[in-house]
């Protein structure tokens, strides 16, 4: 968030916590980018706040209390507080149990395989309405699309992105594999190490897909010592990823530290992967 958003935010989180009887004496910011995650000591409780308009909290606040139910290893809502989602001053407050982390900071790959397989598992029988990861990828194409949205991408790199995202979200679609509910980025930053296991947040980005997408945001070795991983989809998959967040870093309103040296460095990477391409995927 914007430095003038994030202060707004957090007070309005700040509030928010006080208001429930919790003392918020301390703020500690954890994470900003869209959101803000912040940890209010000595109450202990971390608030992710988004502004309302994202409209996406509820499905996450849901989405926790179903896993939770299930027995999914995910980051718990707090208990102390009813789980909800709290509007105040233009932002949608969602509050959360604090989880320390503790060594390994590095997860081994067979650790971080057999979590996301337990997160499968217990993800497979529920019934819930997200989207599809080819929405993702039509996303990705609209901000390409626009190039009042993406307007230092030079027009080659355009046309590389727009051609790898539309062939290879072909290819994953037409091979008709067996799709469910994912987390849809459990990428490292998404993964906390905590006396209890590896504990899985940020569920707004929940998707329905192949288990592949999911696998294709972890560190290399985790698909590989994933049972049952198709290792071509998987291929496929970590490319298309690839493409999906070079895009975002390309794009405006992208609030990465870093993302304009990512964007790059991101851009070779692809094509580097593509020199290997089949018949179906662009060089």
């Amino acid at each position: 968030m914007r430095a003038a958003e994030a202060r707004r935010a957090v007070a309005a989180a700040r509030a928010t916590v006080s208001a429930l009887g919790l003392r918020a004496d301390e703020a500690v910011v954890l994470h900003d980018s869209n959101k803000l995650t912040v940890r209010f000591l000595p109450a202990d409780i971390v608030a992710r706040v988004a502004p309302e308009a994202d409209g996406v909290a509820w499905f996450e606040v849901d989405l926790a209390v179903r896993l939770a139910e299930s027995g999914c290893s995910i980051a718990a809502l707090d208990p102390r507080v009813e789980p909800s989602v709290h509007e105040r001053d233009g932002f949608a407050i969602t509050l959360w149990t604090h989880h320390e982390p503790v060594p390994p900071l590095e997860i081994p790959p067979a650790d971080y395989a057999g979590a996301l397989q337990r997160l499968h598992a217990g993800m497979l029988p529920l019934d819930v309405a997200a989207p599809h990861f080819s929405e993702r990828v039509e996303q990705a194409l609209g901000s390409l699309a626009d190039r009042d949205r993406t307007p230092d991408l030079a027009e080659a790199d355009r046309r590389l992105l727009t051609d790898t995202l539309r062939s290879l979200g072909r290819v994953i679609g037409e091979h008709g594999g067996a799709e469910q509910l994912l987390h849809g980025e459990p990428h490292p930053g998404n993964v906390l190490s905590t006396g209890n296991g590896l504990l899985f947040i940020d569920l707004e980005t929940c998707c329905r897909g192949p288990v592949e997408f999911d696998l294709a945001h972890a560190p290399d070795g985790v698909g590989e010592l994933y049972p049952g991983v198709d290792p071509e989809l998987l291929r496929v998959c970590r490319m298309l990823v690839l493409a999906i967040i070079t895009t975002w870093r390309w794009d405006r309103e992208d609030r990465h530290p870093d993302g304009h040296r990512l964007g790059v460095e991101w851009l070779g990477r692809l094509r580097t992967e593509l020199d290997g391409h089949g018949p179906d995927i662009p060089g």
